[in-house]
């Protein structure tokens, strides 16, 4: 079986870089080897893995297929390459954090950078649905996420709980009390993220509970648009707590006695959950809670 993982290593790098050529520097042995051991492949299985027309090179369907398996494995094997070459102590090597909030990840950065200053750190910012993409394919190695869907190759932890609170411009009538309540959201123009946010979910059904609808008067994509949109007296958002940012022309307004929150979840994958540097970070979270 060993040649087999040899011959797989040099098709995995001549379908991640592109060309024999490059795939032979990426694995640092010559051109020639790395032909050999990928035309090995394809005469051993009867296959053709790559469509050659002169210097143009192309995965067949075949290819591609193998290719999607080969990926996880050799990023494995980069992964404990890398941790092996700098693992001076416990807590150092490379850990990747995807998230949907920069604020409350870079929260965590910050903490884990002040108790291990040799931990190198990786960030990667998108909607939850791109997160949990990189999540599985191996791209990020732990994820916090607003609402992680129940999937048994996850495994998830309560990260931290945040009240909502909303955005008001600052000539809103809201800015002369200390607190408002849940009903004066009645009728209350609003701009909301699109459907799918974790926020405006929270808030739409923390409103049915309440019997009270929301106005919304404007749907946009990103946070930045929203404040803009705040700042015109379009209407009114919401963010969690950490997620404000104390820009001129905003407010924030707290609800009393918190009636909606949003919990934020570390996740990992399953099979990967018992990695030192991704164990470890569970483990310390866990004795805070």
């Amino acid at each position: 079986m060993h040649h087999y993982h040899k011959w797989l290593r040099s098709f995995y790098a001549v379908a991640f870089t592109g060309g024999f050529t490059s795939a032979a520097r990426y694995l640092s042995i010559g051109q020639p080897t790395v032909s050999e051991q990928v035309r090995a492949l394809e005469q051993r299985f009867d296959v053709e893995l790559f469509y050659r027309s002169g210097s143009q090179l192309e995965l067949s369907s075949a290819g591609k297929r193998l290719y999607e398996i080969t990926k996880p494995l050799f990023d494995l094997e980069e992964e404990a390459v890398h941790l092996l070459e700098s693992f001076k102590q416990r807590k150092s090597g490379l850990l990747r954090i995807g998230g949907v909030s920069p604020p409350i990840a870079m929260d965590l950065v910050f903490k884990l950078g002040q108790n291990n200053p040799d931990l190198e750190l990786k960030t990667y910012f998108s909607s939850a649905s791109e997160v949990l993409e990189k999540l599985y394919d191996f791209e990020v190695d732990v994820a916090l996420l607003a609402h992680p869907k129940s999937d048994p190759s996850l495994h998830t932890q309560l990260y931290q709980r945040y009240p909502v609170v909303a955005v008001v411009p600052e000539q809103h009538a809201w800015c002369a009390q200390s607190r408002v309540s849940v009903e004066q959201l009645r009728d209350e123009p609003v701009v909301l993220r699109e459907k799918g946010s974790r926020t405006r979910q929270i808030m739409e059904e923390g409103c049915e509970q309440h019997q009270i609808s929301m106005n919304c008067v404007m749907e946009l994509n990103s946070r930045e648009a929203i404040v803009h949109a705040i700042r015109k007296g379009m209407g009114i958002g919401f963010v969690s707590a950490p997620e404000y940012v104390d820009i001129p022309g905003t407010r924030l307004i707290t609800f009393e006695h918190h009636p909606f929150f949003i919990d934020y979840y570390l996740c990992c994958l399953e099979l990967r959950k018992d990695r030192p540097l991704i164990n470890d970070l569970f483990m310390d979270l866990e004795s805070t809670h």
